[in-house]
């Protein structure tokens, strides 16, 4: 085999795919919310609390973007075609970011227009049944911690132990930590409703249940931007995790027909899908029958020990061609 073929390793079949997991977490906060937002809705209409009317929206649009997502789990297991001959992997992506886009526009924006209402016509409000409210928050808080606890246990199975921050950010699955932020928003959001309205109640100034609206807004806004930011990585592609390339550099290396590993680069093209490709300098006496067959050994031992590479392109070139490449490449696309 001639330097610079190429040699595709793999069937290649099917597209990422979300986890059972990830549906479980996913159907468990949409059942949750549905629940929640009816009973707020009714609350508020007994209490005339803006802050639980800013909670029943909140809930609505969660139940939502549970939909959402549901969408995009479905909609990634698709086969690949021939227009898509990556798969629809990246469809979970794409509907995650539809989430952050409906949690910002919809949920932060009435929750804080409620609230801008309430101050301005604290005069005429009237706060009833406090109590009543209070209890549907309570119930609330129950039916959401329960929807976040099986978002947080499916999180903990996956995480890397690499710190909370860190696996937060190198988690893949969106159907994951979207769940973990939206029900760790209403669970504050309740709390906060829980505040403005006691406070009502004991002062008898409807203006802190409307300021606990806007502080509503303010945390669906911070929320969706967070989630945003993660989800666009996504969306524009992502490496897998590090460890990936170097388990594979330090075996490969250890084989004496390969001179060097040129270059090494993953991209997720779903939760549960990696695309590797490989640039290998092979030597010079190594027939092209054999690297044929080391190939076909190397994508079957990589897919073994990763099962989420589901893709293995390998470029047989040397290293002096590798780096006349790059250089070209460079000066075809020079960096602003």
């Amino acid at each position: 085999m001639a330097k610079g073929a190429r040699h595709r390793a793999g069937p290649g079949s099917g597209s990422g795919s979300g986890s059972g997991g990830s549906k479980g977490a996913v159907i468990a906060a949409a059942g949750a919310n549905l629940a929640i937002a009816v009973t707020k809705f009714v609350a508020a209409a007994f209490t005339g609390s803006s802050s639980m009317f800013a909670e029943g929206v909140h809930s609505v649009i969660d139940t939502a973007n549970q939909g959402f997502l549901l969408i995009g789990l479905s909609n990634s297991r698709k086969p690949a075609d021939a227009k898509h001959p990556f798969g629809y992997g990246a469809e979970v992506y794409f509907w995650s970011f539809l989430v952050a886009i409906f949690l910002f526009a919809l949920g932060a924006g009435f929750s804080t227009y409620e609230g801008v209402i309430g101050i301005l016509s604290v005069e005429d409000a009237e706060l009833t049944s406090p109590l009543v409210a209070l209890g549907v928050l309570f119930l609330a808080f129950c039916f959401e911690g329960y929807s976040w606890s099986v978002a947080s246990r499916e999180f903990q199975h996956r995480r890397g132990g690499h710190g909370l921050l860190r696996d937060f950010h190198d988690m893949k699955d969106p159907a994951i930590f979207v769940v973990l932020f939206e029900d760790s928003a209403a669970c504050i959001g309740v709390v906060i409703a829980a505040i403005g309205i006691g406070l009502s109640w004991v002062t008898g100034n409807h203006v802190f249940d409307a300021i606990g609206s806007i502080l509503i807004g303010i945390l669906l806004g911070v929320t969706a931007i967070l989630l945003a930011i993660e989800v666009k990585g996504l969306l524009i592609g992502e490496a897998a995790g590090p460890e990936i390339e170097r388990a594979i550099r330090e075996k490969l290396g250890e084989r004496p027909e390969i001179l060097a590993i040129n270059e090494l680069r993953t991209l997720h093209l779903g939760p549960e899908d990696v695309l590797l490709t490989m640039s290998v300098d092979f030597r010079d006496d190594v027939v092209s029958q054999r690297i044929e067959a080391m190939v076909s050994e190397m994508e079957g031992r990589i897919r073994e020990r990763f099962p989420i590479v589901r893709k293995v392109y390998v470029e047989v070139q040397s290293q002096s061609g590798h780096r006349d490449l790059a250089r070209q490449d460079r000066e075809a696309h020079p960096v602003d």
